[in-house]
């Protein structure tokens, strides 16, 4: 299914794509393909989904997925509300970039292999106190140290 090369996830097809973004969705995906590939992979396929806000709606999925796989939602674990918003930016960053018919599996590899694939790939534009507080958990929190490039 995902080949794993410097503890980054590349996917073969479309499908594999969509069965992390069902997965979250239906409350079934095992909680150890739910990584930072895994939250990319996600993204990537429900930005593109047709009727679905993954800006608004993601949210609430990550939330009951955590929920479902034992975890919780709280000031210091769970979902994360600037980390998802950034991290669908990147993504939808991506997806513009892309050409016409380019696969998403691709975009998602691209994505990967780019800086944004690296976990702490936000701490370019926002410090550790920053990401990490209670007030990012929690709503958009600007970057602090610059401006993101999208």
């Amino acid at each position: 299914m995902t080949k794993r090369t410097d503890n980054k996830a590349t996917f073969n097809s479309d499908a594999e794509l969509k069965h992390i973004a069902d997965g979250i969705r239906n409350l079934t995906l095992p909680k150890s393909e739910w990584t930072h590939a895994g939250h990319f992979a996600a993204a990537i396929w429900l930005l593109c989904e047709e009727g679905f806000d993954a800006y608004r709606e993601l949210p609430d999925i990550i939330r009951a997925y955590n929920v479902s796989v034992g975890g919780e939602n709280s000031d210091t674990d769970g979902y994360h509300e600037t980390i998802t918003q950034a991290s669908l930016i990147a993504a939808d960053s991506m997806i513009k970039d892309a050409g016409e018919n380019e696969a998403l599996h691709s975009i998602h590899a691209r994505l990967m292999a780019s800086d944004y694939g690296r976990p702490e790939w936000m701490l370019k534009y926002w410090s550790e106190p920053c990401l990490f507080s209670v007030a990012a958990r929690r709503a958009w929190v600007d970057p602090d140290i610059m401006a993101l490039p999208f």
